[in-house]
């Protein structure tokens, strides 16, 4: 989760980057704005790539604590923090 909100910043600086790559009238010709726009974009693909795979993987590690939380739910079925445990970790899913 902490991953994840770090990665959300580089959306949040998604328009100061296109404020800055991208030039003015009186910079047109000292910026290769097709370039500089081509590298933002690659950038941007690499952080969704990255945070997608982030995302599964919490995923997987989540199903795997509630596999284990409800195959120990089904040995004590009593147990009111498990199932409470249980839940909280079925919420994050």
């Amino acid at each position: 989760q902490e991953l994840l909100r770090v990665m959300r910043t580089i959306d949040d600086r998604i328009v100061h980057e296109l404020n800055t790559t991208i030039p003015t009238a009186s910079f047109v010709g000292k910026v290769d704005a097709g370039q500089t726009c081509k590298e933002l974009y690659q950038s941007l693909m690499e952080a969704h790539t990255s945070r997608e795979r982030i995302i599964k993987s919490c995923i997987a590690q989540t199903s795997s604590v509630v596999k284990t939380l409800r195959e120990e739910r089904e040995k004590a079925q009593d147990d009111i923090a498990l199932l409470k445990q249980l839940r909280k970790e079925q919420t994050k899913v």
